[in-house]
């Protein structure tokens, strides 16, 4: 009977129940495309790894410090191969080429080819291996020192074909003919690929008769683990070796950690879209309890128990969890393909058609869902279990709770201001750490806080922000001031589901704003140079840095170097530093953020360090530090400045000059220019001097060179970047809670029937009615989004507190995001209501008065 009643009580609401069917369906699609999305690029690149793998990897051993891509290129001797092939077990070794040091380029416009994503550019040999990770599809291998292959997915994007040319930069240029075109057997991870034969590949990517690895396939008898034990014995030192499951499970861990952060971060905001369709939910049921209050006394006056009653709810609930459910794992099929078409489009590259569907995601998605929706409406089925029998019968609507008020708004005031107490705390912190559990902390207890306060909040800031409608809109007006405080509640409930979407764009607005504000201060502050020159991941050759000198209109460059080091302290502790070696002219570029001494006396051989590195090791001017830089190079040097920490441009290194450096690296050894800082000269025109340097860099597609307003603009696109994904994963929640809105005004006009009767019969039009509606909506919105401007600024300020010393020093509020996002609130409201409004309009004014 119990089951029976729910589904002729949820058939016969299904329509009032259809935008929470869409806020479940929306957040459970987010989860369980997400996890399809996961589950099918991690098969991928398993299956990639998997047939490309060889049974055992021989390379040069591991750099005793930190490896630096603009380093020589480690090898192993070419004789390795044939001692290789020469183990037991061993069916074939195949010596192999691979650099990710060159640069590509179109020969006709010498514009750089290759991805724009971050994947690298990888020139080898072509050698035939039983498992190679592509195959040639047009043409043939090279077979000549002026021949080339290139992956289809370059050729096809750079517009490159058979016949054509292409150029290959490294220390030199070299133009080759395409005569090959290869395409991925499974898929392409992103990376630009580029084949010469074995004999050119050595000679131009290496400069000497020599392999970066030796790739080994047994033949079946002797285990990987056995072929590694016997290729170390054989090679002796210089030389390390990983089985298949050890290139395997490295592979998977580089590309597993951006797996993994999309992963995380999209079921965060799926997280959010719950939180919000929670209240979307919660709305739902407690206006069907409401309007099905005479129903419930009924039930309960013939025999139905207060625990029949609950469950009864319940299990509708159950029923449009499951529904819910079922829909949204389908619809996130399809924002899977979706993803996997973005990835394809970053040159990801991820095949739609071979999905990875496991019981995760239905266990996910139903366990999201239908848990989600039963407990959003178990507090709308626990009142309707308390109602009274008699009262129900006699009353149209929920019996009013007494204490429910008081017992709200102490709980809601302790929230609040625990969190905010929290928040100013964390906003005082000295150290990062500490600030960042408070502010995390006090973010939960002011959200939860403000959802607890927000039923009480609407009565006052309602009649506040609507203050206005009775003296514009007349009786129109009036009736929706009011209309919008006759429920707080339910006011509060539909405002804090926009709250929480809002709060997190403004948060997030405040926070990106700052990042932005603080990067252009310091660079202000601390640059001197004019101009700056990068060259990626592979650094800037010798001839680049002689380009730059030679410009006109150039007073001086200042050189900048990456080397790995090994700090030892006085006091014995030892740690992998690094070491950003310059030239003398730095300390005129760079105004050094000085604690501590002199920043001239790098110039005479001594070291900058940071403050906090400084604390921790004790360390004072004058004090030596032994650095070692491998292969047995040590010196010490001491210190002679101390840098004031909260400067991204410098927090984190440790300077010396490259003439110090040089005492115990040759300059032969070092690697090259990470980046170039360039001087104009005095009385010429620093425009005219960068037009002047883009020419002469016209042949070094490698490099870059901007000005400080190109800085600027490079740091503020990054951070926008970020910004705008944020916004789009946040427009799930947004629409959630805008669903939330049109669904409180669809059933508020319909549990307000013969109210809007009665209002029609003595005189409302249509046309006033529709605007009573809207205006409504427009106040509960605007509630909503004052709600969210208060709290994202209250985390992003106190975010930007917490990350003072970090860099985030000067605050920035985004006055016009805040102004658009209330402007948008207000388009929102207006939107809400067109369906409510229009269907308010329709009704016969005699059927609605007799409506009971």
């Amino acid at each position: 009977m119990l089951l029976k009643t729910s589904l002729r009580s949820f058939f016969a609401h299904k329509g009032r129940m259809l935008l929470s069917l869409i806020a479940v369906v929306l957040s459970v699609a987010f989860v369980s495309g997400t996890l399809v999305f996961s589950n099918t690029a991690t098969s991928t690149f398993d299956k990639l790894f998997a047939s490309t793998a060889s049974d055992l990897s021989v390379q040069p051993a591991k750099p005793e410090l930190g490896d630096d891509p603009r380093a020589k290129t480690l090898t192993v001797p070419a004789d390795s191969v044939g001692k290789v092939a020469a183990i037991p077990g061993v069916r074939t070794a195949v010596g192999q080429v691979a650099v990710q040091s060159a640069t590509l380029a179109d020969p006709a416009t010498n514009k750089r080819v290759g991805p724009t994503s971050g994947a690298p550019t990888i020139v080898g040999n072509w050698a035939d291996t039983p498992r190679n990770a592509v195959e040639i599809t047009s043409g043939h291998a090279p077979q000549g020192a002026d021949q080339v292959v290139v992956d289809a997915d370059t050729a096809k994007k750079a517009k490159l074909a058979m016949g054509g040319r292409l150029r290959l930069i490294t220390t030199d240029k070299h133009d080759f003919t395409i005569v090959g075109i290869a395409a991925f057997k499974t898929t392409n991870p992103g990376a630009a690929l580029a084949f010469l034969d074995t004999a050119t590949a050595q000679k131009v990517l290496l400069g000497q008769s020599a392999y970066t690895s030796v790739e080994v396939f047994g033949d079946g008898s002797r285990t990987d683990e056995q072929l590694k034990a016997a290729a170390l014995a054989g090679l002796g030192s210089g030389v390390q070796a990983k089985t298949a499951a050890e290139q395997k499970a490295e592979n998977a861990d580089s590309v597993g950690s951006f797996l993994n952060f999309m992963k995380y971060a999209m079921l965060g905001f799926a997280g959010i879209s719950l939180l919000v369709g929670g209240f979307l939910i919660i709305n739902t049921f407690s206006m069907l309890v409401a309007q099905r209050t005479r129903e419930i006394g009924l039930l309960r006056a013939v025999g139905g128990s207060r625990r029949q009653v609950n469950r009864s709810v319940l299990v509708e609930a159950l029923l449009l969890g499951a529904a819910g459910s079922t829909l949204g794992i389908g619809a996130g099929l399809g924002l899977a393909v979706g993803l996997i078409q973005l990835m394809n489009a970053v040159d990801m590259h991820l095949d739609a058609g071979d999905l990875k569907i496991g019981a995760d995601v239905f266990i996910a998605g139903y366990a999201v869902g239908v848990v989600i929706t039963v407990l959003a409406a178990w507090i709308p089925a626990r009142r309707a279990s308390r109602i009274a029998p008699i009262a129900a019968l006699r009353d149209h609507g929920t019996p009013a709770e007494p204490r429910s008020n008081t017992i709200r708004a102490v709980i809601g005031l302790v929230l609040t201001a625990g969190g905010g107490g929290l928040l100013v705390l964390a906003a005082g912190a000295k150290e990062m750490a500490t600030g960042g559990r408070y502010i995390g902390l006090g973010v939960v207890l002011t959200l939860v806080g403000f959802v607890v306060l927000g039923p009480l909040l609407a009565t006052t800031l309602v009649r506040v922000l609507g203050a206005v409608l009775p003296a514009l809109f007349g009786p129109s007006g009036k009736l929706a001031q009011r209309n919008a405080m006759r429920n707080p509640r339910r006011t509060g409930a539909t405002a804090a589901a926009l709250m929480i979407g809002l709060a997190l764009v403004i948060g997030a607005s405040v926070f990106t704003s700052t990042v932005i504000k603080s990067t252009n201060v310091q660079i202000d502050r601390s640059v001197g140079a004019d101009y700056i020159i990068t060259g990626g991941q592979n650094g800037l050759s010798q001839e680049i840095v002689d380009a730059v000198r030679k410009t006109s209109g150039i007073d001086h460059v200042t050189e900048q170097k990456y080397l790995p080091a090994r700090f030892t302290a006085p006091d014995g502790k030892t740690s992998e530093e690094g070491v950003s070696a310059v030239s003398a002219k730095f300390t005129e570029d760079f105004r050094l953020p000085v604690k501590e001494g002199s920043a001239d006396s790098i110039k005479q051989g001594a070291l900058a360090i940071g403050e906090d590195y400084a604390k921790d090791r004790g360390l004072r001017i004058g004090d030596s530090l032994k650095i070692e830089y491998g292969q047995g190079r040590v010196q010490s040097l001491p210190v002679g400045v101390i840098m004031t920490k909260g400067n991204s441009l410098f927090d984190g290194n440790t300077f010396a000059s490259i003439e110090a450096v040089s005492k115990a690296v040759p300059a032969a050894d070092q690697p090259a220019d990470a980046v170039l800082f360039g001087k104009a000269a005095a009385g010429t025109d620093v425009a005219g001097t960068l037009t002047a340097l883009e020419g002469a860099l016209k042949e070094y597609p490698q490099a870059s060179v901007r000005d400080q307003a190109g800085y600027k603009d490079l740091v503020q696109s990054q951070v926008n970047t970020l910004l705008y994904m944020i916004y789009g994963l946040l427009g799930l929640a947004i629409v959630v809670a805008v669903l939330g809105v049109v669904n409180t005004l669809a059933l508020s006009v319909v549990e307000r029937t013969r109210e809007i009767g009665l209002l029609r019969a003595i005189g409302l039009s249509r046309r006033q009615l529709r605007r009573m509606i809207r205006l409504e909506s427009v106040v509960i919105a605007l509630f909503g989004a004052v709600l969210g401007t208060v709290l994202g600024l209250a985390w992003g300020i106190t975010g930007q507190r917490v990350l003072r010393t970090q860099g985030l020093e000067a605050l920035s509020v985004p006055v016009a995001t805040i102004v658009f996002t209330l402007a948008a609130s207000v388009v929102i409201g207006l939107l809400a209501a067109l369906v409510p409004a229009f269907r308010a309009g329709r009704m016969n004014v005699l059927a609605a008065i007799a409506t009971d």
